[in-house]
């Protein structure tokens, strides 16, 4: 079931605005691939390291692991692959129990996948957040690693626990070297005339459809490693009996019940994402175009966990998806269905850009920071409501008891359940993005964070009910007192039967006035905002 988390220091804690600014004058990826720059290859290859990332849990087309295989076969060593388990992390995070059983048994796929061809994948456990460095060292260390390939992660705290170990790395003669591999088109390396990053989607959108278009092999794809030498494997037996970490009990699901239904709507690996990639364009994507935002259809490729931990690649669903289109190097001049999903991959990559350049969004502060001086409610009745999907509003509702049970939520209920909770109810946005991290399969902090931002827009969930969902027929599925509802009543029960009708239904009344709040809202944001410009 669905938990309600209720420690604030944790979900509200982030830096000061001042702070902000300064970070974002001063971006952690460039400060990293400074550090990178003065890195010295060893005249010498020994053992290399595939370091792998919790956005990356595959084998195949992975840059990283395929240029250390590469690196590998011109040594005297043998190729090592690692993960760094930090249990504090997850913790830290919030990350559910979903994700984290999501990730465990893709990682111990991945694992036999990798022992069969003599490679070992060994997992660094850092008991403390603050131990990561040293641990990842020591173990370059004690296995005689002289190269270290990885992939590149954007977040701040990532990048911060990369320019650490890539000092260490630089006292110690080993070669450090990180790759591209979350996005097809890396962070930053297009941009208008101007020549500063878009921060526009619109733009940025048009301008990543003619880069990749006019750079087709930013689709092409790696190999897998083909293996070590048996042998040579022979003398690392030790790292081949690494065992993958078991998940945190804070992080484990509540009921063996919960644990069977979400894991079982997630099978793991890459060839289960596969296989899904391959239902999707066979059966859906022809019409995603005109059904995108209808989730009484489901009409989405539910392949968002698979991307979000890297256990598909993006460059794979591209490929597939040319394919699809016989080869268009264009997305935007081939099936309407897949060019309108291709435009959700490029939103994915251009919130990945904007991690980046406003890094201050990674560290609990909106992009747009004026908002941070909001005044919000304190609502616990409201909050319990909006949590457990009994708020009186039913497509709020139907959204929040899909997250319950399947660890998931349609994108059009995300944008709906987050504009009621922080314009309707006026709770801090943050602890709504927290909510979300907590349970969703797919969480992924730039997605969530860049979904999540405040602004003046409000939903209307009625009318979007009516629109998105025209039978009903989703609410009737995840709001079942209202199974029995026929016609628009659905959307509003509350107003549109008689006392006695609503009554009957076991249902609650809404618990604020969507007009009123959304007045309030509006003049609560205008007014804090004008504040804002004041300081």
């Amino acid at each position: 079931m669905t938990e309600i988390y209720n420690n604030e220091d944790n979900i509200l804690q982030h830096p000061s605005r001042k702070r902000a600014r300064e970070i974002d004058e001063h971006v952690p990826m460039d400060e990293l691939e400074d550090i990178l720059g003065e890195n010295k290859s060893p005249e010498k290859a020994k053992n290399i390291l595939h370091w792998f990332r919790s956005k990356d849990i595959r084998q195949e087309d992975n840059i990283a692991l395929n240029a250390a295989y590469e690196k590998a076969q011109e040594s005297d060593g043998i190729l090592i692959t690692a993960y760094l388990h930090s249990p504090e992390d997850l913790e830290w995070h919030g990350t559910s129990p979903a994700r984290c059983a999501f990730m465990t048994e893709s990682l111990r796929i991945l694992q036999t996948q990798l022992q069969e061809k003599y490679i070992p994948l060994y997992f660094i456990t850092a008991d403390k957040r603050s131990d990561k460095t040293d641990s990842i060292v020591k173990f370059i260390k004690d296995n005689d690693i002289s190269h270290v390939f990885a992939n590149y992660e954007y977040e701040v705290d990532e990048l911060r626990r990369d320019m650490s170990v890539a000092k260490r790395l630089q006292e110690e003669k080993v070669a450090f070297e990180l790759f591209h591999d979350q996005t097809v088109v890396a962070p930053r390396s297009i941009a208008p005339a101007s020549g500063k990053p878009h921060r526009v989607f619109t733009p940025y959108h048009k301008a990543w459809l003619v880069h990749v278009a006019e750079n087709p092999d930013l689709l092409n794809l790696v190999g897998a490693p083909e293996g070590n030498d048996k042998a040579a494997a022979d003398k690392h037996k030790k790292l081949f009996e690494s065992k993958v970490p078991p998940v945190p009990d804070c992080q484990s699901f509540k009921s063996d019940e919960d644990k069977k239904r979400i894991t079982g709507l997630w099978p793991p690996g890459n060839e289960a994402g596969m296989k899904r990639l391959d239902d999707f364009l066979e059966n859906k994507v022809s019409s995603y175009r005109e059904n995108r935002s209808r989730p009484d259809l489901d009409p989405s490729s539910r392949l968002s966990p698979y991307i979000s931990s890297g256990v598909v690649s993006v460059r794979q669903l591209l490929a597939k998806a040319k394919e699809f289109n016989n080869g268009e190097e264009n997305f935007d001049n081939g099936d309407s269905g897949v060019s309108s999903w291709v435009r959700e991959i490029v939103f994915r990559e251009f919130y990945r850009q904007m991690t980046v350049v406003l890094p201050h969004g990674a560290m609990n502060l909106p992009q747009n920071i004026k908002f941070d001086k909001v005044q919000w409610e304190e609502d616990e009745e409201g909050w319990k409501k909006w949590c457990e999907g009994k708020t009186g509003v039913p497509f709020v509702d139907a959204g929040m008891r899909q997250l319950a049970s399947e660890g998931y939520m349609h994108n059009r209920l995300r944008m709906n359940v987050s504009s009621y909770l922080s314009a309707n109810l006026l709770i801090d946005y943050r602890k709504g993005e927290r909510f979300f991290v907590e349970n969703l399969v797919d969480w992924d902090l730039s997605n969530n964070t860049n979904g999540w931002e405040p602004s003046y827009t409000v939903f209307n969930p009625v009318v979007q009910a009516e629109k998105c969902d025209p039978h009903g027929d989703y609410i009737r599925k995840w709001v079942p007192e209202l199974r029995d509802v026929e016609g628009k009543a659905i959307f509003a029960p509350h107003d549109r039967l008689s006392k006695e009708e609503f009554e009957k239904l076991g249902y609650p009344a809404p618990h604020v006035d969507f007009s009123e709040t959304k007045a309030r809202a509006v003049e609560r944001y205008k007014h804090d905002l004008h504040t804002a410009e004041d300081e």
